[in-house]
């Protein structure tokens, strides 16, 4: 067994006690990952605030939900069902129920909801002044839509927990149908990971091993497996596609546990929300019983271990990436500023210590 030790649940609730002051606004990138850290806090350490503290802000938003905003595709979706499962919370059952529909209502092209109808709410000039060549200087006055691997996290994951809520059988579907156009849309065979974006206009996905990235993917993917009917089609291939990515980013793990900022590339330099994201994944697969322990436990301890010692004594997870937004060349990721306190860092750090716990537990 590898329960937290007394001075690890100490510094565990210290991370959570930072990541509920962030300042979230309803709905950015992070959230879903920020708002299931909480919720696994007060699971590993019994404390009912940080439930509450979800449930109340979910609930908040239910208020106001309407007319629904351009980020509302990042809404967690996922956590704010597991509220309504623990709680009976028909108000907002009834507004998850609502943005769930509002989400699969939007354009899509090969099955996948649109992200960006504009990308250039994301796009942007690269970090660290790289320059763009003259014809990708053009492209930038008008990339057109695009398709975000981020978003794999949340609409699947939200739709597959919808349905096994009693939201309706047919979101298990649309969930299944909805990662795998993902992953069609994002696959780099070569590396064994997914592209961070897919431009419409140009009918191909761009920038490849971004190591977060991977993270969201993997995490999206654990849980349609997770939640998903296995009488859905093509449930398999879900299976499948998990372990791949699973393998794939074992194989890039440094022998220090962590990851470069593109997996691939030491140019990238290191960043450390990544140890966290694959902790919990590599751990929830193995619970799971799609990713074997002989295979994938040493890999997770060492990530875990590299989580833990990338955080600082007042729970601050540090080497994190800010919001790395995009850009049509690699050396932009190599420059995205480090040294942020986010929901994608304070999140994933209290996901892998729950998620290492219940391992144990069988």
């Amino acid at each position: 067994m590898t329960e937290p030790t007394g001075e690890q649940r100490q510094l565990f609730k210290r991370v959570a006690e930072r990541l509920q002051q962030h300042d979230f606004k309803g709905w950015f990138y992070g959230d879903s990952v920020g708002f299931e850290g909480l919720i696994a806090a007060g699971d590993m350490l019994d404390v009912n605030t940080w439930q509450d503290f979800s449930q109340g802000f979910f609930r908040a938003w239910a208020t106001r939900m309407e007319p629904f905003q351009l980020d509302d595709n990042t809404a967690p979706g996922h956590a704010m069902c597991e509220i309504v499962k623990r709680t009976d919370d028909q108000v907002l059952f009834a507004a998850v129920k609502k943005l769930a529909e509002h989400l699969y209502a939007r354009r899509r092209v090969r099955g996948v909801s649109i992200t960006f109808e504009d990308t250039l709410r994301a796009l942007r000039q690269p970090y660290g002044g790289v320059p763009l060549s003259a014809e990708d200087q053009q492209f930038m006055q008008d990339p057109g839509a695009g398709i975000w691997l981020d978003c794999m996290h949340f609409d699947p994951p939200f739709y597959a927990h919808l349905a096994a809520i009693g939201g309706g059988a047919e979101w298990s579907q649309r969930a299944v149908d909805e990662i795998l156009g993902y992953c069609e849309l994002l696959f780099d065979p070569e590396l064994g990971t997914y592209n961070h974006y897919w431009l419409e206009k140009t009918e191909r996905s761009y920038i490849r091993g971004w190591g977060r990235g991977q993270g969201w993917a993997l995490l999206g993917l654990l849980d349609v497996v997770e939640h998903a009917s296995k009488s859905s089609g093509n449930y398999d291939e879900v299976v499948r596609r998990t372990q791949n990515l699973a393998l794939a980013m074992r194989d890039w793990q440094l022998d220090d546990g962590n990851w470069w900022a593109m997996v691939h590339e030491p140019a990238s330099g290191p960043e450390s929300s990544t140890a966290a994201f694959m902790a919990c994944a590599f751990y929830r697969g193995i619970r799971l019983g799609i990713l074997p322990a002989d295979d994938f436990r040493a890999a997770a301890d060492r990530a875990y271990d590299a989580m833990v010692g990338n955080l600082d004594a007042d729970g601050n997870l540090q080497g994190v990436s800010a919001a790395v937004y995009a850009a049509l060349v690699q050396e932009h990721y190599w420059h995205v500023p480090r040294g942020y306190i986010v929901p994608w860092g304070q999140g994933p750090v209290l996901t892998a210590a729950l998620a290492r716990v219940r391992v144990d537990e069988g």
